[in-house]
């Protein structure tokens, strides 16, 4: 499983988390039983493969690290949506957002450029044109004005 896959997976996560009554440890532990993922590859295909240790513990940093930063990431996605309220936003768009921002801020190993063209594929995959070109939009502003973008 490529890291793309895994932030894949991580955004599904992400995604979860907005609409599912679970802590995000019980929804991981239930998403990572054996049984269960195996029945996930039928629906999408980025759960063919089970993640390896290192990959299970990336997704796993990005699905709690989104939970646990969920308003100050909120904050910046609506500072740098303008005119956008948060509300308007499409939750998939909100969660690609979300894992790409938690990324450039708390995981320095990961080049913020990386983390953004991979956001704008993700949403190629999910989302129409113009919610894309929002997307990178947001997040070229933000990486510009909060992140000291470095590539």
């Amino acid at each position: 499983m490529l890291r793309s896959a895994a932030r894949e997976i991580a955004v599904h996560i992400s995604f979860l988390t907005g609409i599912n009554p679970l802590e995000t440890e019980e929804l991981l532990d239930i998403m990572f039983d054996k049984e269960y993922y195996k029945t996930l590859k039928d629906e999408v295909p980025v759960y063919s493969d089970y993640p390896n240790k290192k990959q299970l513990e990336y997704i796993r940093r990005l699905a709690i690290g989104v939970s646990e930063h969920l308003a100050e990431l909120d904050s910046y996605i609506e500072k740098y949506a303008k005119n956008w309220k948060v509300e308007r936003i499409s939750r998939t768009a909100m969660a690609i957002m979300r894992v790409s921002m938690f990324e450039i801020l708390y995981m320095p190993d990961i080049p913020k450029a990386a983390s953004v063209n991979e956001a704008v594929e993700l949403a190629k995959k999910y989302e129409q044109r113009e919610t894309v070109s929002f997307i990178n939009g947001v997040l070229g502003s933000f990486i510009k004005g909060e992140a000291n973008f470095d590539g």
